[in-house]
């Protein structure tokens, strides 16, 4: 029986990857940070299979200990301060866990056994945040990076030293270059699931609007569950790797509002979002598109769920969610 760590268990990528591999058979710890955060106890709720660690990604000697205990053959890294717009208040923070708590993980596994005579497997959840400015569309795994904020800058300096650890210790150290990848999971602060949550409110009647920045803003999304697929199989390849995981179709943030809005029988939804220019970035990133040919034909991935499937999904999932609310 195989046994994995997942730092950011308790985010969106973290629960989906959970299940997938206790459906394979896997042991699961689940690395948290400090005695009492309050989503582990939900974890623990929805999961009861996932064994909780302590680690913090801005403590080596914590990691360390956390890998001691878990000995596990995979780690997966997606622990990170994750949004975007918060890393601009926050760029400090945002580089000292998004990006050297990379570096801290990869030093704990060098020291405690990631190489030939313990061979411990790490995933990086690299983003196509570090794109940012594109050279090119769509993106590759060889299109130069330009990020757009501290966010796509930490997640550079989190891929490159992911790429060093592996060509100078011979660790078996991959990253996925993951485009935009939502559902029901998704936090509350992200713009899909805020729409989505939002459009259930309104369909309800218990709220009149939504309050958005940029709506031409373009992203390649796609469904986390079909992703975390792709981050075991390049843990199962006989040699790391990097790969970008997409859809290789682009949509706006107006195109997700027009299925949204439609999931609740609104064909006209302007009156319903009021646009703030306080949510917009000081540095925008405008259209992220990928090219994962490469997951296709060296790992056999393919995204299942499209872009109308993605949307009605999380807004059917919100509907469920306020209406028991009104139920109780």
């Amino acid at each position: 029986m195989k046994k994995a760590l997942i730092t950011g268990i308790t985010g969106q990528d973290g629960r989906h990857l959970a299940e997938l591999l206790h459906s394979k058979g896997y042991t699961v710890f689940g690395m948290v940070k400090g005695q009492n955060n309050p989503r582990a106890e939900q974890i623990r709720t929805d999961f009861p299979y996932i064994e909780l660690i302590s680690g913090d990604l801005a403590d080596v000697l914590s990691l360390g200990t956390a890998i001691e205990f878990a000995q596990p053959d995979e780690v997966y890294n997606l622990g990170a301060v994750t949004y975007v717009a918060f890393s601009f208040s926050q760029a400090e923070l945002t580089a000292n866990t998004t990006g050297l708590g990379v570096l801290r993980m990869l030093e704990a596994i060098r020291m405690v056994g990631g190489q030939q005579n313990n061979p411990i497997r790490f995933y990086q959840a690299s983003s196509s945040e570090m794109f940012g400015m594109v050279r090119e569309t769509p993106q590759t795994e060889l299109t130069p990076f330009h990020p757009r904020s501290p966010y796509g800058c930490a997640k550079v300096f989190g891929h490159n030293v992911t790429v060093n650890y592996r060509e100078s210790y011979g660790l078996y150290a991959c990253s996925g270059i993951l485009f935009n990848h939502e559902g029901p999971w998704r936090g509350l602060e992200f713009v899909t699931r805020k729409i989505s949550s939002a459009v259930a409110r309104i369909g309800l009647g218990l709220q009149d609007s939504v309050a958005l920045g940029n709506l031409d803003a373009k992203r390649d999304w796609g469904f986390a569950g079909d992703y975390v697929k792709a981050m075991w199989m390049m843990m199962q390849q006989d040699q790391a790797d990097d790969f970008v995981v997409a859809t290789g179709i682009s949509h706006s943030v107006r195109e997700f509002l027009d299925l949204a809005f439609a999931e609740v029988g609104i064909d006209d939804w302007s009156r319903h979002v009021v646009l703030d220019p306080s949510m917009l970035r000081p540095a925008e990133v405008d259209v992220l598109v990928g090219d994962a040919s490469k997951a296709a034909r060296e790992l056999g991935w393919k995204p299942e769920v499209d872009f109308p499937q993605l949307v009605k999904m999380m807004v059917r999932h919100d509907l469920a969610v306020e209406s028991a609310k009104l139920s109780k």
